[in-house]
């Protein structure tokens, strides 16, 4: 074994080490760890294998390190994923142009799939923050279009909060990961953008307008209606990039 492989399984040791003291002591998102004095201690370590197994998990938002402060029990979230997904996203083949395809179809899923819980029971006050939410976007399309900040917020906040119906806050986590994942690498990789902003909102409107008329089967419809379009923008993305590989291979020849 060389040294770079030995240091490596040493930090993989403690990184390990630091995930079993959170879970024995069943601490949680925001709890603080011991200093680096008393993990070097606990887990056998030095200061050294302690900070890098401190960075691996900071990256992986298991620990946040809170300079001045300490360190702490992280939120947790898929960051990673986003990022891992993001730059697989970005590389701009083909293949990759699939994994959009399928997270496109994920959040659909996730979300046709509450259509009758949805439309069966949901609160006044769960739609009447839909209903804020498609306001704002009407709002933002008007003031800047569907490629502004604004817009853009209130649509992801939009469709975070119309998954929390689930009750399931992994599928309310990977639901906003997908989309931010998309909307990272769409413009990468030359996805015609979202186009008239108020067909946006209309499509929302109608989502929200099925949902408090209690129509499940018109809630799922009007979901499909609203991913229709990008699943066609990205079709026809990955039409043009194949056509425009093709073109320069024909030069080459």
């Amino acid at each position: 074994m060389d040294g770079r492989t030995g240091r490596q399984l040493l930090r993989q040791e403690v990184t390990e080490g630091i995930k079993h003291y959170i879970l024995e002591n069943r601490l949680r998102p925001g709890d603080p760890l011991p200093t680096e004095a008393a993990l070097c201690e606990a887990l056998g370590a030095s200061r050294s294998s302690v900070r890098e197994a401190v960075k691996t998990l900071h990256a992986l938002d298991i620990v946040e390190v809170r300079h001045g402060h300490g360190t702490y029990v992280g939120g947790l979230s898929l960051a990673a994923l986003v990022e891992s997904l993001t730059f697989r996203g970005m590389l701009g083949a083909d293949d990759d142009m699939r994994v959009m395809a399928d997270l496109l179809e994920a959040r659909e899923l996730f979300e046709r799939g509450l259509a009758e819980r949805i439309a069966a029971g949901a609160s006044a006050e769960y739609l009447d923050t839909l209903d804020v939410l498609v306001a704002r976007m009407r709002e933002q399309a008007a003031a800047d279009g569907a490629d502004g900040a604004g817009f853009v917020e209130a649509d992801r906040a939009f469709h975070a909060h119309f998954v929390s119906a689930s009750g399931n806050a992994l599928i309310g986590q990977l639901s906003v990961a997908f989309w931010d994942v998309y909307a990272l690498v769409a413009p990468y990789l030359n996805v015609v953008g979202p186009g008239d902003g108020q067909d946006t909102v209309a499509a929302h409107q109608r989502i929200v307008d099925a949902a408090r008329a209690g129509d499940a089967d018109g809630l799922s419809a009007a979901l499909a209606d609203h991913y229709a379009p990008l699943r066609r923008r990205l079709a026809e993305s990955r039409a043009r990039a194949a056509a425009e590989a093709n073109t320069g291979e024909s030069a080459a020849g």
